[in-house]
């Protein structure tokens, strides 16, 4: 009896936890977006500044902070685990699997007695580099906590987020192959500098890589801005071009979107349907 009084208060919970990490428009929804927003600005700030030469107090109040941010994430992710109606399909889901990797470098050296000069070495400074793709998850919708946007300003959004992440992962990789044995690679804004010259193929050549790695690093890079982000633009213009046609699809060539006024199909001429108020 008590066990089954006690499953709606753990429905309503749990409805509760979803509504508010997925609510933009009361109060607390507002707040928990720019928190977590804010707080993903320094997560990924925290790596930039620890490639400069700084103190070690600065040092290590970076890492208190680092671990600190991480565990709000890791109950971020804990709660969206628990708040969603599926689950397993909330784990799967490519935002998740993200948050959890963006945090999971910091957890592994605060879980394991291990050194905190492990994140700087191996494949878990390459993990750091991915907490940018965090950021994707404030493009999922056109809520935002400042409002509603357009769908056009919302995908011209996601392509300047496209090429502002693919910059910042490509760097972040050449820095990590590169830095130790690089002397031109001395810090992040090296390898930004570096990201920015090769995709842009201006290629001043004052900086270039010097192990296989990093060569390869550069060839992904190159690739994937190639297939990326023409990839992300062609959509967008195609969805700014469309802007003002109707989307209607005509039933011998498959054509879609026509002109408000049009009556046939302006591929194959096929006489096509639509309903036209002749007051406008």
């Amino acid at each position: 009896m008590g066990r089954d009084a006690s499953v709606p208060d753990e429905r309503n919970l749990r409805e509760v936890v979803q509504f508010y990490l997925l609510d933009h428009e009361t109060g607390l929804g507002k707040a928990i977006d720019i928190v977590l927003l804010g707080l993903n600005l320094v997560f990924v700030g925290i790596f930039i500044v620890e490639t400069y030469p700084i103190a070690d107090d600065l040092r290590a109040l970076l890492w208190s902070l680092e671990v600190s941010i991480a565990f709000v994430f890791a109950v971020e992710y804990i709660a969206r685990l628990y708040g969603a109606p599926d689950r397993r399909a909330e784990f799967f889901n490519g935002y998740t699997m993200i948050d959890l990797i963006a945090i999971l470098p910091t957890l592994l050296v605060f879980v394991f007695p291990v050194p905190v000069s492990a994140l700087q070495i191996g494949f878990l400074r390459v993990i750091r580099v991915i907490r940018v793709l965090r950021f994707y998850r404030f493009t999922e919708d056109t809520e935002f906590f400042f409002g509603t946007v357009t769908d056009n300003t919302l995908r011209a959004g996601r392509l300047l987020l496209t090429i502002l992440v693919l910059l910042f992962i490509s760097a972040g990789l050449f820095y990590s192959v590169e830095q130790a044995v690089n002397p031109d690679v001395a810090t992040y804004g090296d390898a930004f500098y570096y990201a920015v010259i090769s995709l842009s193929t201006t290629g001043f050549g004052d900086i270039i890589p010097v192990t296989t790695t990093g060569r390869w690093v550069t060839v992904g890079s190159i690739l994937a801005a190639i297939i990326v982000i023409p990839r992300q633009a062609s959509k967008f213009v195609r969805e700014w071009t469309s802007k003002g046609k109707v989307n209607v699809t005509c039933p011998q060539c498959g054509l879609e979107y026509h002109d408000p006024d049009a009556s046939h199909c302006k591929a194959c001429g096929q006489i096509i349907y639509q309903e036209l108020d002749s007051r406008g």
